[in-house]
């Protein structure tokens, strides 16, 4: 920006022209800007639960927040484990839930890091800086789109979990109806396998146990019979 504090929008042209001096109006997809505001506030509670379990070496390393997901890389040496995926989700999802109103004010730079709000190495800040805090779990320094109550986020799951470098691991999370979506195919999925392997949903992880067992079985005959070919072709 060639001025602080100077708001710069990025259009493309599908036809026409535009010219200095040019009134144009400018309309937000609401619907799409209420899946990245929760997203976007699905990030900090994501952080903050990171640093709670993990410890206040995490820090974020990078992150994407578009509308059908998140991505959130962050400081850590470990990846997690099932059960660590487990809690993380099922804290996050208790902290929707309570629906606690999310609070954005300005303060001085200063004043803000010294109330405990988390500024980001190599970021650069104005003195004035808009801080924003979800009661007894996070503060941070951001000027993105945030929703009202953490109830707007919906329900949070993650979906991947792996390592992007020495050191840095990275997690991508669905909200709100993303997270709908994602259980719409995991249902679909979850039927068709059912129906592929002639079970029901109660009996599908036995169903699949008995397929395996089955095929090791046949593959041990197989080995079996190779074997009597191979000795019977040598006499």
């Amino acid at each position: 920006s060639p001025m602080a504090g100077l708001i710069l929008h990025e259009i493309e042209l599908d036809s026409g022209k535009i010219s200095t001096g040019d009134e144009v109006t400018a309309q937000v997809d609401a619907a799409r800007r209420k899946k990245i505001a929760a997203n976007h506030t699905g990030t900090h509670l994501l952080h903050a639960i990171l640093r709670q379990m993990l410890g206040i070496h995490v820090k974020q390393a990078g992150s994407l927040v578009a509308s059908d997901r998140l991505r959130f890389d962050y400081t850590h040496y470990t990846s997690l484990s099932d059960e660590e995926i487990k809690e993380i989700e099922e804290r996050i999802n208790a902290v929707i839930l309570e629906n606690q109103k999310i609070e954005t004010k300005e303060m001085e730079l200063n004043e803000a890091v010294e109330s405990g709000a988390i500024a980001f190495f190599g970021e650069k800040y104005q003195q004035k800086v808009r801080v924003v805090s979800i009661p007894n779990i996070s503060m941070e320094l951001c000027g993105g789109t945030h929703t009202a109550m953490t109830g707007d986020v919906g329900l949070f799951k993650i979906v991947s979990e792996m390592s992007v470098a020495a050191g840095v691991r990275r997690l991508e999370a669905l909200t709100g109806f993303g997270t709908y979506q994602r259980l719409q195919e995991d249902e679909n999925l979850l039927e068709t396998l059912t129906n592929r392997v002639r079970s029901n949903r109660a009996d599908l992880k036995s169903a699949i146990e008995r397929i395996l067992q089955r095929q090791k079985q046949l593959e041990d005959e197989i080995g079996q019979l190779k074997r009597k070919d191979a000795i019977s072709g040598l006499q």
